[in-house]
């Protein structure tokens, strides 16, 4: 296949490290948790207060267990972001990862993140990713070429959702997509939340269901410093990515899959 930006070289040397029957073998022992309901998912509790506390919110997953399947009240703002991601999970199950679908994702995730005027649209402004103490550690792509990096990534997943991946291509390329999606860092904010879910949407779309399981927000959040070191390892300007230093990173969602199948 011929894509418009993403990169597959290492597609090759990642199948020499991946294997479809021990993901395979993983994934099939994946399966629902006995506290989900109709009306409730466990695993989607699971990816929302992970994915947020990458970004630094301040909630434990027990406390948004008690309060989404148990009605257990805490103040607004300890739950409200948290909340919004987990609608955002709900809506991706009943969409294709498309252009529109994707921009309202983040309307939804991003309600009380970024002013209303900004849910699902892109940025207008430069966007630089900086350490705790101000040193630029990451120049994401101009503003100017945002929508058309964007719609090469459309391109390519709406591509890839028409082939009959196998499961190890399946992750390969799930992983990728959330990398480059980061590296153009689309929004105001939202984008790490937004890059987590199209990976695990991507999956889903392509493997089943069962994807949703997969606790990967967890295992990054669990190895956070080592999510963003891998990110970083490309590089700092976006015309100068180097995506053949990415085969660490594409490594920790299956890496995160045989985590939960030894636990």
């Amino acid at each position: 296949m011929e894509f418009e930006i993403l990169p597959t070289e290492l597609l090759d040397q990642y199948k020499l490290v991946i294997a479809d029957d021990a993901l395979t073998e993983a994934f099939n022992l994946l399966h629902d948790a006995e506290l989900s309901t109709e009306g409730f998912s466990f695993y989607t509790s699971v990816a929302s207060v992970y994915s947020s506390k990458i970004e630094g919110e301040d909630i434990d997953l027990d406390s948004f267990v008690k309060y989404k399947r148990f009605g257990v009240e805490f103040e607004p703002d300890y739950t409200r972001k948290i909340d919004d991601l987990y609608l955002a999970y709900q809506y991706a199950k009943e969409h294709t990862p498309g252009k529109e679908h994707i921009a309202k994702a983040h309307a939804i995730l991003a309600k009380h993140i970024v002013h209303k005027n900004w849910q699902g649209k892109f940025r207008s402004v430069n966007m630089y990713v900086a350490t705790p103490d101000g040193r630029i550690e990451y120049v994401a792509a101009s503003p100017l070429e945002v929508p058309s990096e964007m719609d090469k990534l459309y391109g390519d997943v709406g591509k890839l959702l028409e082939e009959n991946l196998t499961i190890t291509e399946a992750f390969f390329y799930a992983s990728l997509i959330h990398l480059v999606f980061v590296k153009i860092h689309p929004w105001n904010d939202g984008n790490g939340r937004s890059a987590r879910l199209l990976e695990k949407w991507f999956l889903a779309e392509t493997l089943g269901p069962k994807s949703w399981f997969i606790q990967s927000e967890k295992y990054y959040y669990r190895h956070h410093q080592t999510y963003y070191r891998h990110i970083r390892e490309l590089g700092i300007e976006y015309p100068d990515l180097d995506y053949s230093r990415a085969l660490p990173f594409l490594l920790m969602l299956p890496g995160a899959l045989n985590d939960e199948s030894t636990n």
